[in-house]
């Protein structure tokens, strides 16, 4: 069993460096029931911390599953309006939000993806209000993951489920920190780095990004006024946050209109319980023309088939190969993992505070600057120890900004 210690430090940073829980506010947690024993240390912790409320919206795999294989098309889209009002009575109470991410990557590998794909379309409608609230940073949320069965045996096969949780668990401990004598100081630490690494893009201002590896060429035009962020996120009223534990990357948004060349998948994919192979897509003026899988070719179909937003991009995202994450040589099969040991870019949505004065933008000023609006967000991973990217600059000059896979620019 996982050192409890490790699991309270662990609860600890999530709540006060993760949501940054305040007295007397209210937290929602998603969590896998397979492991409840950690979701209990959390609550003991925010009501500690001095939470006012803790609620629990318990998710169970293999009742998800039962769902998919039983229930009628029509259950899984109809999205009852009391499951919306709950997160929104939340999101405008001033919550944290606290996700645990722990599925099987596998788990809906024998369902129907044009099913699937129905039901995350219609989930992402329903919630479409409620997002605005954590793409705007309006209100403090995080993403971590613990071990699970079924997830961890996908990671270490060679091992029981138990002793590949307990392997799992190591590997979290390390990443995020939580094996440092003062993790909290540790992240405090590693976001300032982040902090710097985008203040030094913020100055430079590039026009264009060009990303070249072993079947990628392609060219990311950046909008006039994009902002990089990475580490933590802050709220209207100054409160810092971290989105996502762990976290190794600098961010901004590529020009919906502006992206240009063939760009392939260099880690596994999971969408929507599936898994998305050995891909690439094909760029002409910000839309996907063309796409290749080797594996879940009908997912990736249904994915840029979401609405038109979809077939664009909303996030580019640069990691140095030498991540943590990455250093580990596993593949997580979990993208809150797997982003972080590499470059990345993510379909669908871009998050209006990636450009100045985006939060306060009307649809069409944003899309008149060429930002991105889609009901999905799906991040996939692009870098490699032999990726090279270069930056352009106003005056058209190019600058090296990775070398191998690694910070060219002093950061």
């Amino acid at each position: 069993m996982a050192d409890i210690k490790l699991q309270e430090k662990y609860a600890e940073l999530a709540l006060r460096t993760g949501v940054n829980l305040q007295k007397g506010q209210a937290l929602m947690i998603n969590a896998p029931i397979e492991e409840a024993g950690f979701t209990r240390i959390v609550v003991r912790k925010a009501y500690e911390l001095g939470a006012k409320d803790v609620t629990i919206n318990w998710q169970d795999d293999e009742i998800f599953l039962l769902k998919y294989q039983y229930a009628s098309e029509k259950v899984l889209t109809d999205i009852p309006q009391w499951f919306v009002d709950k997160y929104l009575s939340y999101a405008k109470d001033g919550a944290a939000l606290l996700n645990i991410k722990s599925t099987n990557p596998d788990l809906l590998k024998d369902v129907d993806s044009a099913k699937v794909a129905k039901a995350t379309k219609a989930n992402a409608e329903a919630m479409k209000e409620f997002r605005q609230y954590t793409m705007n940073d309006r209100m403090p949320w995080t993403i971590i993951s613990i071990p699970t069965g079924d997830w961890a045996q996908k990671i270490f096969p060679e091992y029981d489920k138990e002793t590949a949780k307990e392997k799992l668990w190591e590997q979290i401990f390390k990443i995020v920190r939580v094996d440092q004598d003062d993790p909290i100081a540790a992240w405090d630490e590693h976001n300032k780095r982040l902090e710097n690494a985008r203040e030094v893009l913020n100055q430079k201002q590039f026009t264009k990004l060009i990303f070249t590896a072993p079947g990628t060429d392609i060219t990311f035009e950046l909008p006039k006024g994009h902002i990089w962020k990475g580490g933590g996120a802050k709220t209207p009223d100054g409160r810092h946050f971290n989105p996502n534990m762990p976290t190794e990357e600098v961010f901004t948004l590529p020009h919906k209109y502006g992206v240009n060349g063939t760009v392939a998948s260099t880690k596994p994919l999971i969408y929507g319980g599936n898994m998305i192979d050995n891909f690439s897509l094909t760029f002409e003026d910000g839309k996907v023309v063309d796409f290749t899988a080797e594996q879940g070719y009908e997912t990736l179909k249904h994915l840029l088939d979401t609405d038109e937003g979809a077939k664009r991009l909303g996030e580019l995202a640069l990691v140095p190969d030498a991540s943590p994450i990455s250093q580990s040589g596993l593949v997580f099969y979990n993208t809150l993992y797997d982003e972080n040991a590499s470059c990345h870019i993510a379909l669908g949505k871009a998050y209006p505070t990636n450009l100045q004065g985006g939060s306060e933008m009307s649809d069409e000023q944003l899309d008149q600057h060429g930002v991105n609006d889609s009901l999905t967000h799906v991040d996939f991973m692009i870098g490699s120890k032999e990726l090279d990217i270069d930056g352009v600059t106003s005056d058209g000059s190019i600058e090296p900004v990775f070398r191998k896979g690694a910070w060219a620019l002093d950061i």
